[in-house]
């Protein structure tokens, strides 16, 4: 995966900025820790986005098959015997319990 640069600068450009002082220039002190917060944002940021990077990584690679849909069955007619009603139940009950119920 080619790694882009989503910001303008990098920690290490703002980290080596050298701004020119003047008479009225801007304290040097308070420049150099605003720069130092915005190069700790900037390290947080890039391992919060390699961290979510690596996530959607995983999982894209993982192989969970889609959710098995099965057809309804068939509703019995209006008509049916009690042979037929019996029927049903003894293979309802071999389902549900299994060797267990004839053992």
């Amino acid at each position: 995966m080619e790694k882009k640069q989503l910001a303008r600068l990098s920690k290490n450009e703002i980290y080596e900025k050298d701004f020119k002082t003047s008479m009225r220039g801007y304290n040097q002190d308070e420049v150099d820790q605003f720069l130092d917060d915005i190069i700790k944002d900037y390290e947080a940021f890039e391992g919060k986005i390699q961290a979510l990077e690596q996530e959607l990584e995983s999982v894209k690679n993982e192989s969970t098959p889609p959710p098995r849909v099965e057809a309804p069955k068939p509703q019995p007619a209006a008509g049916n015997t009690n042979y037929d009603i019996l029927r049903r139940l003894s293979n309802l009950e071999k389902h549900v319990f299994g060797s267990k119920l004839y053992d």
